[in-house]
Parts: C-alpha cells; structure tokens; sequence
C-alpha cells in the first residue's frame, strides 16, 4: 500500500471544514522500504542465490540475508537523505536503523559460523556498492556507471557466500565471475534495448562487448577448469541474446515483458550453472 492521501475534510471550531495536510498522515511502512525497481531484486537475488546454491553453509546464508537486508536499506537511506525534517524523511530513518541493525547481526552470526576469510571478499562487493550509492544519493542511480557498480557489488557477495562456505579462492573468482558476467552485460543490454526503444539508437557496441568479454573469459577459465563448461554456453547464449535484440530489431517489447524474460533467464542461468557446479 502506498500512503494514504486525504481526501475528506476536517471540523475547525468555527464550524467550517478544512482539507486535511497529507505531510501530517502517516507513511506506510512499505512506502519508504520497497524498492520501486522490480529488476533490481533479480540482480541482487540471482547472485545470493548462485552462491548459496553453489556452496551452500551456514555462514553465506547469514552474508545472503546481511545482504537482501542492505539491499532493503538503500530506498530508505536515500528518502532519509532527501527528506530531512519531514514526517517521511523521520520513518525512513526508523527503517533504516532497523534494517542496519538486522544487517549488522546477520553479519556477526557470519562470523560466528565458520572462518573469517570471506572478509577480504567483502570489500570489493562494498566498494561497488559505495560507488553506486555516491550516485543514487545526488538522484543519479540510473545513470549507466551507477547500475553496473550496483549490479557488480551483489555479483561480488557470491563470491563471498563461496568463500564463506571454504571453498578455495580460485572457486570463489570463479562464481564471481560467473555472476558478474550475468548482471553487468544484461544491465548494459536492457538499458541500450530500451533506450533505443524509446529514441530508436540502441548504440549495441558498449552491451555487445561487455557480453563478448564475458564469453571470452568464461572460455579462459573454463579451460582452466575454474568455471564448469556451461558458463560458457551460458554466456554465449546472453550474447546471442543481446544481438538478436540489439541489431535485428524484433517488435518493441514494453519494459515490463522485458523485465519478465530477463526474470526467467536469469533464473534459468542461475539453476544450470549451480547444477553444473555441483556436478
């Protein structure tokens, strides 16, 4: 539900009736907390749940949760920014502290379950998401820079629920990598099949390469026995993807059906790559 907006009148002593303020009504809860983006909970789901499904343990779960619980906090902490003073800028704190300290016990239950070098993983993932907050806190997270720092900040917790879990560095890049090589050319890709929607300049060359990049890399460390092979088909079916939209010009897809093609292949890229792992 978002907030309510007065739409009736109030009685005054002098016997008329005046319209009531909507800065006096209280926001819901839900209006300074979820996120208006619905793609950004597929880029920060798909590589939690990689991780997880990777190398499953009990401490990259607690990360997983310390992470969906920061993913929460960033629509309030921008309202709070924004809105100082005001009725709505006063419950985004409140939801703000309280997804802060859900976050900050996820974490220790982390370090309480298992060996502490995840950590160093950590900080790649936190400096992504610092970049991308610099931006969204100046009215600026969806500038181009700033969803890829986004997207490349979640891709990086895979990396540390690996971690978490013992697995060795190498396998840690790996999933990573695998993650990354997802979020940051479908962010590309849907922001150029959009905007050429709208202008009819798709400008493929920047989506095109980055999915080329990460084909290529999936090839190198697949042949390194780093990645498993299907990273590679993975990728490539993504470029594929990308240049069928990009350059032969199928009939406008809305954002939203986009949107929900984007949900199934991520999902269905997240579920063949774990099965790929595991086996």
């Amino acid at each position: 539900m978002t907030a309510i907006k007065a739409q009736g009148a109030l009685p005054v002593d002098n016997g008329r009736m005046t319209v009531a303020s909507t800065s006096t009504i209280p926001t819901h809860w839900r209006d300074v907390v979820q996120p208006k983006e619905h793609g950004s909970w597929s880029l920060a789901l798909e590589p939690i749940a990689l991780g997880l499904m990777v190398a499953p343990s009990m401490a990259g779960a607690w990360i997983g949760a310390a992470a969906i619980a920061g993913f929460l906090a960033r629509r309030p902490l921008k309202i709070a920014w924004r809105d100082r003073g005001t009725d709505r800028g006063r419950r985004a704190m409140l939801a703000l502290g309280a997804l802060g300290s859900v976050t900050s016990i996820f974490l220790i239950a982390a370090l309480q379950s298992g060996e502490l070098g995840w950590l160093a993983w950590l900080l790649p993932a936190a400096a992504a998401g610092a970049v991308f907050l610099v931006f969204d806190l100046r009215n600026s997270g969806r500038e181009e820079l700033a969803e890829i720092a986004g997207a490349a900040a979640f891709a990086g917790i895979s990396a540390t629920i690996v971690a978490a879990a013992g697995w060795p560095p190498l396998a840690a890049a790996g999933v990573g990598f695998v993650a990354c090589a997802r979020a940051v050319p479908t962010v590309m890709f849907v922001r150029a099949y959009i905007r050429g929607a709208k202008t009819g300049d798709r400008r493929p060359g920047a989506p095109l390469t980055a999915a080329g990049i990460a084909t290529l890399g999936a090839i190198a460390l697949a042949a390194k026995g780093i990645v498993p092979v299907a990273a590679i088909v993975a990728a490539e079916l993504l470029l594929i993807r990308a240049a069928i939209y990009l350059l032969r010009s199928p009939s406008q897809l809305r954002p939203r059906t986009l949107g929900f093609q984007e949900l199934a292949l991520g999902s269905a890229y997240v579920i063949a790559l774990a099965i790929a792992w595991r086996w």
